[in-house]
């Protein structure tokens, strides 16, 4: 199926942002003029959303992206080490497509779920560390005690959140909320 940058967009698979600079550069609109529209820009909350750093380590929230294909891009878009948590309602998620990313990108994983056994079955033989936990606080606690000076945490389920979550947003705000006060 060819897909175009909009659509690409509208599925969550790019930024927004990423769709105007490429139509405005196809437009041949110049730099300055692309760069002065960002100035006021302020990104989807819960979307590869920055949130500190601690300890040199940097802790990004990705809440929304609650499908394989999502994390898929997040994991592709990182060029540290990466302290993955995932997890949610795991039934039916098939992870196969993460796997080769997974080996490349990251050291850790933190399961955060009531049922993280499909998790550990598709990566247990590529990470050595998983920890599964069961709220966010303790995930992002594990996280902290894991994650090296350089490494990036990023909170990246791939599953719909509605085991321990209202919701992305819910689940992403309690991410922030654990982050800001370590």
């Amino acid at each position: 199926m060819k897909m175009n940058i909009e659509t690409l967009a509208k599925q969550g698979y790019v930024s927004a942002s990423m769709a105007e600079t490429v139509a405005a550069h196809i437009q041949n609109l110049r730099k300055r003029t692309i760069q002065e529209s960002f100035r006021d820009f302020r990104q989807a909350g819960h979307r590869m959303e920055y949130v500190a750093r601690v300890r040199g380590v940097e802790y990004i929230d990705d809440a929304k992206s609650y499908n394989v294909n999502a994390t898929w891009f997040a994991l592709e878009s990182m060029t540290r080490p990466v302290v993955w948590i995932v997890g949610g309602k795991t039934k039916d998620v098939d992870f196969t497509a993460l796997r080769s990313l997974v080996a490349k990108k990251v050291s850790r994983i933190i399961c955060l779920g009531t049922d993280n056994a499909p998790i550990l079955k598709a990566f247990g033989d590529l990470v050595p560390d998983i920890v599964e936990t069961d709220t966010m606080v303790n995930a992002v606690q594990a996280a902290y005690l894991m994650a090296n000076e350089g490494e990036v945490v990023l909170l990246s389920p791939s599953c719909p959140s509605f085991d321990l979550f209202e919701s992305y947003q819910d689940k992403g705000t309690q991410f922030k909320k654990a982050v800001y006060e370590l």
